[in-house]
């Protein structure tokens, strides 16, 4: 006990005790501050993303077998409600203007991309083209990347994660 005696009163010295108490109130400011950091930073994202999957329609353009195969692939999540996903034939494109999100298969609406892009509501109509690896032609797939909120996507594991950055970053007049 006597060894340790002297280590101690070294450190309750007014000098120790002032730092280490500057210390703790910088530490508690840094704290407070990082917290507030990320609740500004990640509350609109998730409050955005929240009410786009509850409110958002994502429109599956093409055959129905095609409607079928992808809805499954995104009802199975369960981040999307049925009733949420809707079909609009390759006969119908002009219902197309009442959504935001469209999903097009393009093994059955290749040749009316052009007009699913002039059916569209404006540019901040997300286009979502699902498409095999290499099938879409050269000049084609230049159309398309020349397009505001076009995605091509081969893989329908890639599929879901472009609908939901789709729905983050297209912006949603939400009423």
């Amino acid at each position: 006990m006597n060894i340790i005696q002297p280590i101690i009163d070294f450190f309750n010295h007014p000098v120790f005790i002032i730092v280490g108490g500057l210390t703790v109130v910088f530490a508690a400011v840094g704290i407070i501050y990082r917290v507030i950091c990320i609740a500004l930073g990640v509350t609109p994202l998730v409050f955005r993303i929240g009410k786009a999957i509850w409110r958002r329609k994502v429109a599956i353009i093409g055959s129905s077998e095609a409607f079928s195969s992808l809805n499954d692939c995104i009802t199975d999540t369960e981040i999307f409600n049925k009733k949420n996903v809707i079909h609009i034939p390759n006969d119908n494109i002009e219902k197309a203007k009442e959504h935001t999100i469209l999903l097009v298969d393009w093994e059955t609406s290749r040749n009316q991309i052009d007009q699913i892009f002039i059916a569209r509501k404006n540019h901040n109509t997300a286009v979502i083209i699902f498409a095999k690896p290499c099938s879409i032609p050269h000049e084609k797939m230049a159309q398309i990347g020349n397009r505001s909120n076009t995605v091509v996507v081969n893989f329908k594991g890639r599929l879901l994660n472009d609908i939901l950055n789709s729905l983050i970053t297209t912006s949603f007049d939400g009423k």
